[in-house]
Order: C-alpha cells, then structure tokens, then sequence
C-alpha cells in the first residue's frame, strides 16, 4: 500500500474538514427550514455534498492501493454509468450483442489502453474503430426500424460514460516535467474543482438566482448561481495551485475552462433527461440521483483539462 505524502494528507485533511462542517450545515438545514423551496435547497446540496463524499473515498483508495486501481474504479464507474444511461434509453433486441460488447469488451479495452499508456490508440478507440463498428454488428441483424436513433443512444452513452470519463484517470500518465509522481494531485485538483462548482452553482442559484439560462432545460441553473459558483470554484482553483504544474495564472484559466465545461455537462445531461421525462439517471447510489448525475460535470471537464494540460506542460514527444 502506497504512503500519502504530507501535502496529500494536508489537503485531504482540508476537503475532510470543508465536507464535514457542510454536512452538519446541511443536515441540521434540511431540519430546521420549513418553506419547501428552502427544503429544496438543503436537499439538492446535501445530495452534492455526497457525490463529494464519493469522489473523495474513491480517490483516497485509488491514491492508496495505486495507479491500476484507480483505473478499476473509474472502469466500474463507467460500467455504472453507462447501464443508467442505456436504461432510460431503450433499445432493440437487435442491440443486445452490440450492447454486450459495449460493456464487457470496450470499457475493458478502453482502460486497458490507459494501463499500458497506449495514448495513440486510447485517443481514437471508442470515437473511430468502435462508433463505426458498433452499428454495423447491429445493422447484421436487419432490424432497421429506428436504427439510426438507437445507434445515436448507443454511441452518445458511450461517448459520456466511457470514452469522457475514462479521461479522468488518463491524467495520471500525463509526463509533465518537474511534476513527475505528482499526477495523483493533480486529479484530485480536477475532481475538487468540478465538484465545488457543482455545488456552489446550485447553491448560489438558489439564494439569489433570478435569471434563468435555459428554464426548459434546467430551471435551477441562473446567470447569477453560474457566475457566482464558478468565481468560487477559480479562486479555489488558484488558492490550491501549490498541487498542480500550474502558475496562479494558469490555475485560473484552467479553472475557468472546468467551470464551463462542468455547466456544459450538466446541462446537456439534463436535456437528455428532460427528453426522457425524468429527474435523474439513477436513483439511491451517492445521494439523490445515481452516478452519472453526479459525474456529468466531470465527463465533460476531463477530457478538457487532460489535452490543456498535454499541450501546454507536456513533455515534449
């Protein structure tokens, strides 16, 4: 079992404390508000925080028991997600092969190619080879009716759950120089981003929220909370720079672009829910709503930050 740095223990120490004293506010909120939009408030945050809680046990173990366990972890987050996902989006009994594989070989495959560092075809497995194979292995069965919709629901779980996701831990065989053995900081910097501007987002936009960005799609998310949250979640971005490869400055635009990408994942995601009619993906995992409610954010943030980063401090190949 791998010894945790001191600066590790110090800032796991810190998101403990934060999440502890937010879960007691919490809690004792959700018991004393009587309005049900106050109501409403305490429960949305209370179910973040435990998404926080869950990411920051994840990252604990995987910090613990080594690189390939967080690639396991993350693969049976993908597993998780993507059942949720292809449950609310029903399919044919034309799919089910092509559904197999999708679990039980490419989500192996895809973090299989983390493990051996095999960017070159980690990067295009999923988006080429198997977004074109994948209709054809349906197409065989000769069901056409609705083909191109299911293959679109096939390709677009596999898409956010697997290929978006499975870029969280890739920050971890990022060669950066002068950072070397500190990736696992690093993603931990990422996840504590995009999960305080979750919750800050709803929060803010609850307290003081007037102005909707998309009502029809997400009635909670305002101009106000967005700015709001995400300020937050740049200035504790920066403040926390001392982890990462990065200059306060870097920090903040590397902040920022999470923040955006975070809002765009969570409002996509909700379309997709207002367009099956239900509030959530799953239900009784991390809180209210099941995995990928809690790891849209981060399906769109990753990929992101892991090419920023690449590009901009990578070694040079």
């Amino acid at each position: 079992m791998k010894r945790l740095d001191q600066e590790t223990i110090y800032l796991l120490c810190g998101v403990v404390g934060v999440l502890i004293a937010g879960s007691v506010a919490g809690f004792i909120a959700s018991k004393r508000v009587r309005s049900e939009k106050a109501k409403a408030t305490a429960a949305g945050v209370n179910a973040r925080l435990l998404g926080w809680w869950g990411m920051t046990v994840v990252y604990l173990f995987s910090t613990l028991l080594g690189q390939s366990s967080t690639y396991v972890l993350f693969g049976l987050s993908s597993f998780w997600a993507l059942r949720e996902f292809i449950t609310l989006t029903p399919t044919r009994l034309a799919d089910h092969r092509a559904l197999f594989l999708s679990f039980f070989v490419v989500i192996p495959l895809q973090y299989y190619l983390l493990s051996i560092d095999w960017f070159g075809f980690f990067v295009v497995f999923i988006p080429v080879y198997v977004f074109l194979l994948l209709p054809a292995r349906s197409a065989v069965v000769g069901d056409c009716e609705r083909f191109l919709e299911r293959a679109a629901k096939i390709q677009w779980g596999l898409m956010v759950c697997v290929y978006c996701l499975s870029y969280t831990p890739a920050i971890l065989t990022l060669k950066i120089p002068g950072y070397e053995g500190e990736n696992a900081k690093l993603l931990f910097w990422l996840v504590l981003v995009v999960e305080t501007n979750d919750v800050l987002q709803f929060l803010w936009g609850q307290l003081l929220g007037r102005h909707k960005i998309a009502p029809k799609v997400s009635p909670n998310r305002t101009w106000e909370g967005f700015i709001l949250g995400a300020a937050c979640a740049v200035g504790l971005g920066v403040a926390l720079h001392g982890v990462t490869p990065f200059t306060p400055g870097q920090a903040a635009w590397m902040s920022l672009a999470i923040c955006m990408m975070g809002f765009a994942g969570g409002i996509t995601l909700s379309a997709i829910k207002r367009d099956r009619g239900i509030r959530a993906f799953g239900v009784g995992f991390v809180g209210k709503g099941g995995v990928l409610d809690r790891i849209e954010a981060l399906c769109f943030a990753s990929p992101i930050v892991f090419h920023l980063t690449r590009f901009y401090f990578g070694a040079p190949e």
